[in-house]
């Protein structure tokens, strides 16, 4: 299974600068409880994004840089069929960003796991539309923003229909 996993705004915003636009603790948990021992793919951008490599994850990394150096246990490839084929079929994958690797994915995923972030930002990186005709809404979590949390946000789980 292909799981998309991201946190956008309401207006799609994903990033800026190569960083994330809020700090959200609980999402940073989500993440890390549902892609630990899991591959995980993204682009070299998001890769570089990380001060280090997420640990108890695979890292693939998309690059058209012919000698990217990563660190050991990462491996790099020039395009995202090819980062999927690398990924065992029997474990569920997940697709980390950034914005073009998700608008790539959309097509292939099985599955979108989607903070969506109560709030409008400025970035300059987005997520793809979710279209309904071909993306289902299974499950719906509010978490309401506090002393920890400075935006209202969701958890959004779609199925391909």
């Amino acid at each position: 299974m292909i799981t998309i996993i991201a946190a956008a705004a309401e207006n799609d915003a994903l990033g800026k600068d190569n960083d994330l636009v809020w700090h959200l603790p609980n999402d940073f948990k989500r993440f890390k409880s549902l892609t630990t021992n899991h591959y995980i793919i993204m682009g070299r951008k998001t890769f570089e994004s990380f001060p280090k490599p997420l640990p108890n994850r695979t890292h693939i990394i998309i690059t058209r840089q012919e000698d990217y150096i990563v660190p050991e246990g990462c491996f790099t490839t020039n395009s995202l069929n090819k980062a999927i084929s690398i990924c065992p079929k029997d474990k569920e994958t997940f697709i980390i960003g950034g914005g073009q690797i998700y608008k790539q994915s959309m097509e292939l995923a099985d599955k979108i796991e989607l903070t969506r972030v109560h709030t409008e930002v400025e970035a300059d990186t987005f997520f793809p539309k979710i279209d309904d005709q071909n993306w289902e809404l299974t499950e719906s979590i509010f978490h309401p923003k506090d002393e920890n949390h400075q935006f209202d946000f969701t958890y959004l789980t779609y199925i391909r229909k």
